[in-house]
């Protein structure tokens, strides 16, 4: 036999040996073993039915209490809008009146030799200050008070020894306000400025 033969042989005689050894399993190693256990619990367990219906529970009721906090604070949100909107709505439509009531005091502070067109003109001025009392609108004339620029503005100004100083010394046309809120200042004469 020559030397390639012989090769040859040998070779198929090892080629059984190893599919042999491919087919037995491998015997692992500590850590190896330690490996694959690890794998196994870092894979997450699925969760129970119970747990989902808890996790869902709990976020539905998560989303309940947000809608029902943002209801709340668009409910109170909206009473505090019509309460800004109310006396700012009274104030505008009491300034478009505001001329008329200047114009009923100006005829019953004329001279009239009528006195039955003199005592209507009276009474609908009286009426008109009565609707206005009703809503809480209130005249600013403080003739003899304190100057002051907040709810008057001043026109004139004149000396007057009967008067302290930056008094009001007359007063032009009357202001009105609401509350806190100024609808027309009223316009005055102010004494020893």
């Amino acid at each position: 036999m020559s030397e390639e033969e012989k090769t040859a042989m040998n070779e198929e005689a090892e080629k059984p040996e190893e599919t042999a050894t491919d087919e037995q399993p491998e015997e692992m190693t500590s850590e190896e073993a330690a490996d694959t256990e690890d794998e196994k619990k870092s894979q997450p367990e699925e969760p129970s039915e119970e747990e989902k219906l808890r996790a869902e529970n709990a976020d539905l009721k998560d989303k309940y209490l947000r809608l029902l906090a943002e209801f709340d604070n668009y409910r109170k949100r909206s009473v505090k809008e019509r309460g800004e909107i109310y006396p700012e709505a009274t104030a505008r439509a009491v300034e478009a009146f505001l001329p008329m009531a200047d114009n009923f005091e100006r005829a019953a502070a004329a001279d009239c030799s009528d006195d039955k067109y003199k005592e209507g003109v009276m009474m609908i001025m009286q009426q008109l200050q009565n609707a206005f009392k009703k809503l809480g609108v209130e005249e600013i004339s403080r003739v003899g008070e304190t100057f002051d620029p907040s709810l008057e503005n001043a026109v004139s100004q004149i000396e007057d020894d009967n008067l302290g100083e930056n008094a009001v010394a007359q007063v032009y046309q009357k202001g009105y306000k609401l509350g806190d809120k100024i609808i027309r200042h009223a316009t005055v004469v102010v004494a020893n400025c």
